[in-house]
């Protein structure tokens, strides 16, 4: 049993000291190996691995992050902007009202499409890539749940951005087993589901970035980044052309009111 009284152990990071002489980040001096000399995506990518990127990683994550960061007025979008409204000296609160929306369905959809390649190409110890794909789209299905990576409200007919993301990782000659996987995925699709449901920017988000090398865990992470800079610029529009309160009268007009029963003491 450890002494309640004794020193803990010292924790750990190994990303950045800063002492009187500058930052050290992973090992280089800030100020003079990494500022003016390096991209912020290339930046970022050093950050999150302690390691230099490989051009083509910083390539795909580039494309990602331009493809992620701006979808219109988008639920997320929306609440920053009406949190501005109420608060307009808080762009750090409107901006986390908006980034607090990255779940399952919205922005952080890439995580969950990336778990599921990693079950398809999994799967692979027991048959082919096909048969793999078949039988994890069936169990999503039968278990009537989303398929992470598939259909979308507005481009039914296809996500542009998806096949444009497919196409650059093409053009890299980086795609690979996680694209394949997407590939098998789309092509198990018809089987199951009635309906179309094409592939979109979130199933094609993490088939290019883990075939480039990029951590599985920190799949989020991307669509998380482009989307703040998107914020910003949204709440930059807001103070200059304000329509945080007109979305929200929009809201208190377009839903119904349905008073609920009192219920007895």
């Amino acid at each position: 049993m450890t002494d309640a009284k004794s020193p803990r152990a010292p924790g750990q990071t190994s990303i950045a000291q800063v002492d009187i002489h500058g930052v050290s980040v992973h090992g280089k001096d800030l100020s003079e190996a990494l500022i003016g000399k390096t991209g912020f995506t290339a930046y970022f990518l050093f950050l999150l691995t302690g390691r230099e990127p490989d051009p083509k990683l910083v390539a795909i994550t580039d494309a990602c992050l331009v493809a992620i960061a701006e979808h219109g007025l988008v639920p997320s979008v929306q609440a920053a902007r009406m949190t501005l409204a109420a608060a307009p000296d808080a762009l750090q609160g409107a901006v986390a009202a908006g980034v607090l929306g990255c779940g399952s369905v919205i922005l952080g959809a890439s995580e969950t499409a990336g778990q599921l390649l990693a079950e398809v190409l999994a799967g692979r110890e027991h048959g082919t890539l096909a048969e793999s794909a078949n039988s994890v789209v069936r169990a999503v299905r039968q278990a009537r749940k989303p398929l992470p990576g598939f259909g979308h409200p507005t481009h039914k007919q296809g996500d542009p951005r998806a096949h444009r993301l497919l196409a650059v990782a093409r053009e890299l000659d980086i795609a690979g087993d996680h694209v394949a996987a997407l590939e098998a995925v789309a092509a198990a699709v018809p089987e199951h589901y009635s309906k179309p449901l094409p592939l979109n920017v979130s199933g094609a988000i993490p088939a290019v970035l883990l075939d480039a090398g990029y951590p599985a865990t920190a799949l989020k992470g991307v669509p998380m980044l482009a989307r703040v800079a998107s914020l910003i610029a949204h709440l930059q529009e807001e103070r200059r052309q304000p329509i945080g309160f007109i979305l929200a009268d929009a809201a208190e007009h377009a839903i119904a009111y349905s008073a609920a029963p009192a219920q007895a003491s």
